[in-house]
């Protein structure tokens, strides 16, 4: 082996992972997220890992296929003798595991952590959850086994997945052992063929699907518009519909009624009774339950007392009673009818053998087991045939026994039911029907009123009318399976998935409600406010999240921060909700990635120092990555609304989805040229005109005039320039879902910076005599922007006292400045802390702040600090007199806003100024 040089000998370590769900920092396909620290790895290229690539090719040679980089077969293969990261290698193996699995994918990528050196984000796509996280566990597993003893041991494997699914998990795995577990995870979690093949034709659709179960319950669509399914059963099987086919004799009865041919039938309740009814019918019988389903129980082609009560004793299990019919001539087959139309024909045949002279039934059996079709249930194309009571039955009926070697040539029936779930096979039939068995297969399922039916058909001649040949409809089933269609043993695979899609959402209907997503540093929940309200005033239910909560047409329906990809889906999963207004937080983009796939308007209002030195995200740079991540997700018809006036929002163009809807406040004369190039090409901006105080939309051409700024309350005649651009903002994206210029306008002059409308974002109280200002302004730039409005508002000879505070969590120089802009502002400020202070010691960031006041020169005099909020706005509502103006920068809002409707003022005022330079800390109450 060839020798590296030395590095700090720790085992390599799992840091953490992510499960993107949607677009995300990374890629714009869901995939998983695992951070490893390579550790003594870090210096061992896979060249230099002896025997690593030979064993890892022998027990995986499926990666010979991985193109890499080099995008063809081989180019992974090359990559790993010509050395690459150990990182780079789990990506591979996690994809080729799932592969394997019966989960194909092929997307991946492993980056180095800038400014960490030695780690790497590995990211692989993946189709399932669960199957994901267990192949990005297993595959670094299997890596870490191969690795010479002394590199190996990787650390924090349970980072990745919890090991209860699996205790095999815990052992040094090799690689069949690991697909082994993750087919085993795929038999639990995998959907079934037809379900599968309903969700593939939804998403070529460009539907949304959601699982809401672990069976194959589906939410397909979004909000107002979405449907929702179970296999081949759609929220339009009527109830009385499924119970109608489920009762066989009365399902008979309707279908006589109409004109269908079917055969005669009883429905008895003992063995004598089955037997008895048998003898009235004549010729041959079918014994089936009443209410069975999937072939379990039936038995055709019986003509003696002894072998009906056989069968009574094999159906009796799988139904309320049993009945005895007819069995009428001809082949088996089942007819697809959607939406009233014949969409496929399938012919069964019962499952069976061919003799060789040679081995027993079993071992035939066992053989036909053996096709790669074959599975248990409904998870693959065909199923297993099993040797249960049934299939020993028929068996007995042909004088023979699972040991029974039958002659050469000799065809053994093992089921008499030509059914798929009891391992029967199918023939596409489908351009073979004739026209009147077809009208016969629809008329039987509109008269029994099921969108979605399995007409089965006995024929002797599918291609001529049984009114002619004898023959008829035997049952009509809901929630028939589609499998026999989809892959059929011989003939054309059908897609018959895409007729029931199309039936749920037909030419010209929406799956999706129009998704507004909007982010940036400041004035997010302000422009999601204010678009929810232009767009109510439309008439239409609104849902909308911010960190206050989840509002669905002006409702909260859940309190608390609620900017993430989980409170998104809430609404977009709300039957009443028809437009989604949705807050994007850096947290839950880095977290999660984006709760859609796409939107239709995507917002990036600004992107200014916060946050900044949080999960990876160190720099101004690395924040505008996060948030175009919103851009890049608008759709291709949708508007990317994006502020002309921040350096690094202009540059998300580039990536951006849609067209480009520039926002800015330097419009008329003062418009830059480049805005004014793209207005003069027929692009789309909304500008604020200074010299006519005007709100100006640009779209091909054409100008309109949304609004004057002074009529707009949450601008206060103007003054609060943020919020004129925040209107600016709201105006662009619901131009953006179709509202008309002078209708966004009408609707802004109504919209207020009330605490009803608007909570914690520029809300103000008068009762007092004095005027309180309660504005959430946590971050730098926020304060500046309310620090100017304060200034050009400010009362004539009162003061201005302000309550101050910023999260621990922010960098050490965003905290300082807090404090050097509230001495700019503010003539007396109380800075106060949150109530964890986010992994800072109590009193640090009263401190910061002080520091950051006092390195401006102002007087300590000015200062206090006060640890609890509610003792922080007490102390500021107290020293205010008539006249004055205080500002609170609250994190509890409604607590807050309840204290100042319930202020009363005392006659004793707050002491102000400190006995020595600094700020004098009160010990926390209680």
């Amino acid at each position: 082996m060839s020798v590296a040089p030395m590095v700090e000998d720790r085992p390599p370590e799992v840091l953490e992972r992510s499960l993107y769900r949607g677009p995300h920092l990374y890629s714009a396909r869901p995939m998983v997220r695992i951070r490893l620290d390579l550790g003594r790895l870090e210096l061992w290229p896979t060249d230099r890992l002896g025997a690593f690539s030979t064993r890892l090719l022998q027990a995986l040679p499926g990666l010979d296929r991985h193109g890499c980089c080099y995008g063809e077969p081989g180019g992974f293969v090359r990559r790993l003798r010509d050395g690459t990261w150990f990182g780079h290698v789990v990506e591979h193996v996690a994809l080729e595991l799932q592969t394997r699995a019966g989960t194909p994918v092929t997307r991946g990528k492993t980056r180095s952590v800038r400014g960490r050196p030695g780690v790497y984000d590995i990211l692989f796509a993946y189709r399932d959850e669960t199957t994901a996280l267990l192949a990005g566990r297993l595959a670094l597993q299997i890596c870490d086994a191969l690795l010479p003893p002394a590199l190996g041991g990787v650390r924090g494997l349970e980072r990745i997945c919890a090991d209860n699914l699996d205790p095999r998990l815990v052992e040094a795995v090799l690689a069949d052992k690991a697909v082994e577990i993750l087919r085993d995870a795929v038999r639990r979690t995998a959907f079934g063929p037809s379900t599968q093949a309903l969700v593939d034709a939804a998403r070529r659709k460009g539907v949304p699907v959601e699982r809401l179960n672990t069976q194959s319950l589906l939410r397909l669509g979004w909000g107002s518009r979405q449907r929702r399914l179970r296999a081949s059963v759609t929220d339009r099987t009527g109830l009385i519909a499924a119970e109608l086919a489920g009762d066989k004799a009365q399902a008979k009865a309707m279908l006589e009624s109409v004109g269908c041919p079917t055969a005669r039938g009883e429905v008895v309740r003992t063995a004598d009774e089955a037997a008895v009814a048998a003898r009235r019918l004549g010729g041959r019988v079918v014994v089936k339950p009443l209410d069975g389903n999937h072939g379990r129980g039936v038995t055709t082609g019986l003509d003696t007392p002894e072998a009906v009560r056989r069968a009574f004793d094999l159906a009796a299990p799988h139904g309320r009673k049993v009945i005895v019919e007819q069995e009428l001539p001809g082949r088996d087959y089942r007819v697809l009818v959607v939406d009233g139309r014949v969409v496929a024909v399938a012919e069964r045949r019962p499952p069976c053998i061919e003799g060789d002279g040679r081995r027993s039934v079993a071992e035939l059996v066992a053989e036909v087991n053996s096709d790669p079709r074959r599975g248990v249930g409904h998870e693959n194309s065909l199923t297993l045939v099993r040797l249960d009571k049934g299939t020993l039955a028929v068996l007995a009926d042909q004088k023979l026994e699972p040991e029974s070697v039958p002659e050469a040539g000799r065809q053994v029936l093992l089921r008499t039911a030509a059914n798929l779930s009891s391992g029967g096979t199918a023939i596409d039939r489908t351009d073979d029907i004739h026209p009147a068995n077809a009208a016969i297969a629809r008329r039987a399922a509109l008269a029994l009123g099921l969108d979605v039916a399995g007409v089965d058909l006995l024929a002797p001649d599918i291609r001529r009318s049984v009114r002619d040949t004898g023959g008829g409809v035997v049952e009509v089933n809901a929630a028939p399976g589609l499998r026999m269609h989809l892959a059929p043993s011989e003939g054309k695979a059908r897609d018959v998935a895409r007729p029931i899609i199309d039936m749920l959402f037909p030419r010209g209907a929406r799956s999706r409600i129009p998704v507004v997503a909007v982010t940036g540093t400041n004035g997010k929940s302000t422009v999601g406010r204010m678009i929810a309200h232009v767009l109510r005033a439309e008439g239409r239910a609104v849902g909308l999240t911010n960190t206050s909560g989840v509002y669905v047409d002006g409702e909260r329906t859940r309190a608390g921060d609620a900017s993430g990809p989980r409170s998104a889906r809430m609404v977009l999963n709300d039957p009443t909700v028809d437009v989604a207004v949705l807050e994007c937080a850096r947290g839950g983009i880095l977290r999660e990635g984006l709760a859609f796939d796409r939107c239709d308007v995507g917002c990036v209002l600004n992107v200014q120092p916060d946050h900044l030195g949080l999960k990876g995200v160190d720099t101004l740079e690395d924040l505008a990555r996060v948030k175009s991540v919103v851009a890049e997700s608008v759709s291709r018809r949708g508007l990317s609304v994006l502020n002309a006036d921040d350096p690094l929002t202009l540059r998300m163009a580039r990536h951006a989805g849609g067209r480009v809807c520039w926002f800015s406040m330097r419009g008329g004369t003062e418009a830059p040229g480049f805005l004014l190039k793209h207005v003069a090409e027929g692009g789309a901006a909304v500008m604020f005109n200074a010299q006519t105080g005007t709100l100006e939309l640009h779209d091909r051409g054409e100008r309109h005039r949304v609004a004057q700024a002074a009529d707009l309350p949450s601008t206060l005649g103007g003054a609060a320039a943020f919020n004129v651009a925040n209107a600016l903002a709201a105006a662009a994206a619901c131009y953006g879902v179709g509202v008309p210029p002078e209708r966004i306008g009408r609707a802004l002059t109504s919209f207020t910076s009330s605490y009803e409308q608007n909570p914690g974002r520029l809300n103000i109280n008068d009762q007092h005599g004095f005027r309180v200002i309660m504005d959430y302004a946590h971050n730098p730039d926020g304060l500046r922007a309310l620090g100017n409005l304060v200034a050009a508002t400010r009362p004539a000879g009162g003061k201005v006292i302000a309550m101050i505070s910023i999260p621990g969590d922010r960098r050490t120089q965003e905290i300082a400045a807090m404090g050097e802009i509230s001495a700019e502002f503010f003539d007396e400020v109380v800075f106060r802390e949150t109530p964890d202070n986010r992994g800072r010691p109590a009193g640090e960031v009263i401190r910061l702040l002080a520091e950051g006041a006092l390195r401006t020169g102002a007087d300590a005099s000015r200062f206090r600090g006060v640890q609890k909020e509610e003792d922080a706005v007490a102390a500021c509502l107290e020293a205010a007199r008539p006249g004055d103006l205080v500002v609170l920068t609250p994190t509890r809002i409604e607590a807050v806003w309840e204290q100042i409707l319930a202020f009363r003022p005392r006659p004793v005022s707050v002491a102000r100024g400190l006995d020595a330079p600094g700020v004098i800390l009160e010990p926390p109450h209680g």
